[in-house]
Parts: structure tokens; sequence; C-alpha cells
């Protein structure tokens, strides 16, 4: 261990950490400003300068190791003097007039310029103008403000391995640059937002939230995104019931801080009209009902067929609590074994304990086998990519194609799965990313990779793990229904195909949010609750139970998936929970956090 002092405090640190981290973990705040967490200290913005005893020059915190006997201070005179100099500098570069800036309250530079008591510019400014982007759907590049910190384009880079911004020009004339310096909307770029999230000033500006509200006039609740089986940690930012945006969350250890188009920005663009009370049909017209009408219109209906005529689908889109009744009422109590889910799953192979997203970082080979997670699970291509900036082989084998086969180094049909399994032997620690498109044939030539590989399950849907694990994947006949209840809540579902092969004077009941094919067709549609406006828990393609919270009322009078379960449960005499905590508790006992 080293021993150092820092402004007067002895500290006991590992040596070779910065000298920022280790400030950090003491308590001492270093400014900075090109430095970010989740990126590789960069050294650019020179603002985290501290003055070390026996050094000549200033030194960077965010790079400069700490070794024994090292004596630093972080604010003396000739620190702070830099400090302010570096300052009067970046804010002469460009033109950051703050009482017009979207960001003004939560910007970083502005945060250091009142720091050090700026009060006036130093230097000429506003001499120039600046281009602004303003081509991108989710959000606009205003170089105004941009203070060349690069923390955008490392995050394309080290984050989600895309590497669509960069830097163009020299000295004065730099600026940051997407692909070969065209509009961000003819651009590479995939809508991810990582950039959006890093920037520390008003250079990169999310649309949709501009101008609505400071940081400290908002409120920012943890919960998990539900737009595929992933299930990453988010920030739900909301003020006076409204959802502004979404932010990442750093500390989730599922993606690290990373969303992609689908979990960050679709959800509030979402124009599907909303269904917001119960809807009951009468003389072939849909018109509204109170939730009492509805449930016991649907409670009559269920309670007069016998278990064989009843029809049950249950998208992967609902809670563990939600599924947890499915399978409760339907399943166990009302004995019906007409039970399906509306998307595939992904076979266990060979009682392999499943690994996780993280195992990709240690990989020098990976098979994706059967899975696209570029086009469905986009946050697990962001690994894939990185690994292979880092010179690690990806073969993707499918049948169809797939996303990841451009940035693959090989690309096989199904039929050469055994070439693949022969590729991966010769490595020392392969993974293999295996979806539903795995076939048995296909399981059998993986199991020569079971002691050597770890196997990660990509699920298709969203909670699909917790539905298997709950049972309802049984396969689902609709000529065998007479009554179907489908629990469709926020999917986008295809139901020609069902609709067409169920009787024609089959009793449909949907619950969902938004109007579609189904709720036209339904007989009772039963308004859900959207992601924002509902609790409880997801479990992910991993196994990890991930939590769900609520940020805003649900929207007129619908309801979380759960509570519309539960209260149907009451109508039909079966007590099968009332309230959240205690569904959770027996729904969630056999998932691991």
């Amino acid at each position: 261990m080293a021993n150092i002092t820092i402004n007067g405090k002895k500290i006991t640190a590992q040596p070779g950490e910065t000298v920022l981290k280790v400030a950090k973990e003491a308590g001492i705040d270093i400014p900075t400003l090109c430095e970010h967490p989740a990126l590789v200290s960069f050294g650019a913005c020179r603002m985290c300068l501290v003055e070390v005893q026996g050094q000549r020059n200033l030194q960077t915190a965010c790079t400069f190791p700490v070794t024994d006997g090292m004596d630093i201070q972080t604010e003396s005179p000739r620190v702070v003097s830099a400090r302010k100099l570096i300052l009067d500098l970046l804010f002469s570069e460009r033109n950051h007039y703050c009482m017009f800036c979207e960001m003004s309250g939560d910007c970083e530079l502005q945060d250091l310029g009142y720091r050090y008591g700026l009060d006036h510019w130093a230097y000429p400014t506003y001499t120039k103008g600046f281009p602004l982007d303003a081509t991108h759907k989710y959000y606009l590049m205003d170089h105004n403000r941009c203070v060349l910190c690069s923390r955008c384009v490392r995050a394309c880079g080290e984050l989600v391995a895309n590497h669509t911004l960069g830097l163009r020009q020299r000295g004065a004339e730099t600026m940051i640059h997407a692909d070969g310096n065209i509009p961000l909307k003819d651009s590479t770029c995939i809508s991810c937002g990582t950039c959006v999230q890093v920037c520390p000033t008003g250079a990169l500006v999310d649309r949709r939230s501009a101008f609505m509200g400071r940081n400290v006039q908002t409120e920012h609740l943890e919960s998990t995104c539900s737009r595929c089986s992933i299930g990453c940690g988010m920030k739900i930012v909301t003020r006076g019931g409204n959802v502004l945006r979404i932010d990442s969350d750093w500390a989730s250890p599922v993606n690290r801080g990373l969303l992609c188009k689908r979990g960050r920005f679709e959800p509030l663009y979402d124009e599907r009209p909303r269904i917001t009370a119960p809807l009951l049909k009468r003389k072939g017209t849909a018109v509204p009902a109170s939730w009492d009408e509805a449930l016991q219109a649907v409670s009559d209906q269920i309670g007069g067929v016998k278990a064989k005529d009843l029809g049950v689908l249950a998208s992967t889109h609902a809670t563990n609590e939600a599924l947890y009744l499915v399978d409760s009422l339907f399943r166990q109590e009302l004995k019906a074994g007409n039970v399906g889910i509306l998307n595939d799953a992904t076979p266990k192979l060979f009682g392999k304990v499943p690994g996780r997203l993280a195992d990709i970082d240690g990989s020098d080979l990976i098979l994706v086998v059967g899975a696209d997670p570029l086009t469905d699970q986009p946050v697990a291509s962001y690994p894939l990519k990185r690994a292979m900036d880092r010179g690690v082989r990806i073969v993707v084998v499918d049948f169809k194609e797939n996303g990841l086969a451009p940035f693959a180094s090989m690309s096989l049909g199904m039929t050469e799965i055994k070439k693949a399994v022969a590729i991966a032997e010769r490595a020392e620690h392969p993974a293999v990313l295996y979806g539903s498109s795995v076939t048995e044939t296909v399981a059998d030539a993986l199991k020569k990779l079971a002691k050597k590989a770890s196997f990660i399950p990509i699920e298709p849907g969203v909670n699909t793990h917790a539905a298997v694990a709950f049972g309802l994947n049984n396969g689902f006949k609709p000529s065998a229904t007479k009554v179907l209840y489908v629990l469709l809540g926020e999917q986008d579902w295809d139901c020609e195909e069902v609709l067409k092969k169920i009787p024609k004077n089959a009793f449909v009941v949907a619950q969902a949010s938004f109007r579609n094919t189904l709720t036209d067709r339904a007989d009772v549609v039963l308004p859900m609750a959207i992601w924002s406006e509902r609790g409880g828990n997801l479990t992910n393609t991993e196994g990890r139970l991930r939590k769900l919270n609520k940020a805003v009322e649900p929207q007129g009078e619908a309801k979380p998936d759960w509570e519309a379960l539960s209260l149907l449960a009451g109508k039909l005499g079966k007590k099968l929970g009332a309230s959240l905590k205690e569904l959770s508790g027996r729904a969630n006992k056999q998932f691991k956090p």
C-alpha cells in the first residue's frame, strides 16, 4: 500500500491508482470536465490539474498514478490559477451564453465558472457562429456549446462500439462530426443516446425534455426497461406527474448504464391510441363500462365453459406478478390446459447454468447461435462489438439473415454448426450466445463445449424467462377455444392468425393498453397501465430479478396487469392476493436478484 498526503490529509491507497480515484474515495473533490466514470481517463480538459511535490509541472489527477510518499495539493494558488486560465480559454472558444442555453443550471462548465468566480470574459468571445445540427429525431448537436471534451466520441467508441462520432480538423478549427461530416440523421448513429447522457454542457440535448425543468425540479426514479429480455436499468425522469425522459442508470449491473433507442426514446414517442376505460360490447358495439360490469361479464363467460374450452394467451411484456396470477388462476385453479405465450422461448441446454452478458468481456471467441441481438436486444450487441474491437473473433450461426453478420469474422448456416463448434474448441475461453432458433441437432453439437464455454441464453420477448418458469409455454390451440383471454398489455402483436382460427362465436377478452385489431374484436377490453404507470418485477434473460417502479399514475381507469387479474380472481371466488407486496413475495421466491 502507498501512504500519501492530499491537502494535509494522510491516506493509504493502492499503488498505481489515479490521484483522482484516491481523492474521490477519501471525500476530496477534484473538479473534472472530460472525465466520466464509465470512460477511460483521457486527461484532455486539464481541469483536474493538481500540484505534486517534486514534480516540475502540474499533473492531471485523472491519469497520474499514486506512489508511496506522494504529497499532493488540489487547491493551491498555482492550481487555482491554472484552472481559471483553462476556464477563461474554454468560455472564449465557443459561444457559451448561459441565459439562452437549455442546460443552464445543469451544466458542468457553468458550475465550474461559478466555483472559480468567473464574472466576465477574459478573452473575446461571440466572434464566430458555429453550426447546429437539428436533423436527428431525438436530440440535437449545438457546436456553440461544445468544449471538445470528447466524452461523446469516446462513449460512442468505447461503450457502444459504434464509432459514429469523431474529431475533424485541428486546433481552433476542431469540431465533433458524424462519420464523414454528414448530418446526424444520415449517419450511422443508432440513436442509443449515450452521447447525450455523457455530454457535460448543452452541446448535445434531448429534444423532448428541453427546457422542461432543471434536475433539482425533477424526480429520478430507478426502474427497469421492459422493451426486451435484457432488463436494462434506467431512471425515469418526471416532473409534475409527467415523464420527461429516460436516463441511464450507471450503477445497473446488467447494462452498466447503456441503453438503446427502443429503451431510451421509443417509449416516449409511442403514439398508439390508449385505452383508458373498460369496454363492453353490447349489440355489436363496444361501449364504456365500469370495472365491475366488465369483470362480471368475463367471470360469467369463464364460469360457463369447461376447462378444455378456455384458452389463455399471455404476453411476456407482463410482470412476474401478473404471470404468476395467470398460472395460479387459469392453470392451477381453473385447470385450463390451453395456455401459451406470444413469443418463442430459448431452450435450456443440457442443464448448463446460464452465463451472463459480462462473460463476453473475458472471452476470446464468441459463437452467436440462432440469435440476433443487434436487431432484437441491441444492448447485448454492444459488448459483442467491443469484443470485436479488441480482436476477438465472432462467429454467427443462423438459418436467416443476421444483423451481426457484417461485424462477424465468419457467418455460417445452421447446417454448419459442427464447423463453428470446432473453431470454438480451439479457443481458451469461448462464449456461446444462443437464442430460440436452436434445434435439438444444434444443441447436440454444442455439447462438446459444455465444459469449456459460457452459455448465455438470449430470450426473445421480454419476461420470457419467468413465463417459462411458471409453465405458460405449453402451446396454444386456437380452434379449441370458446372463451379466449389475452393478456396483451403494451405488446404490438399481430393477432390476425389467431383470430382467424378461433371459432367465430368465441368470447374474447383483451387486457390491453392500446387499441388494436384484438381490442376491436374483443367482447370485453380491460385497460392496462403502461411501463411508467406500474410497479412489480421482471426476470431478465440471465435469470436476474429486476425491479419495476411506478413513476406516474395510470391514465384514466387503467390498472396494472397484476391488479386487473387479481380483481378477476376475486370475481371468480379465488383469493390469490390483493396487494403488490403479497403477490411479489409469492411470485419472485424462485428468482434471484
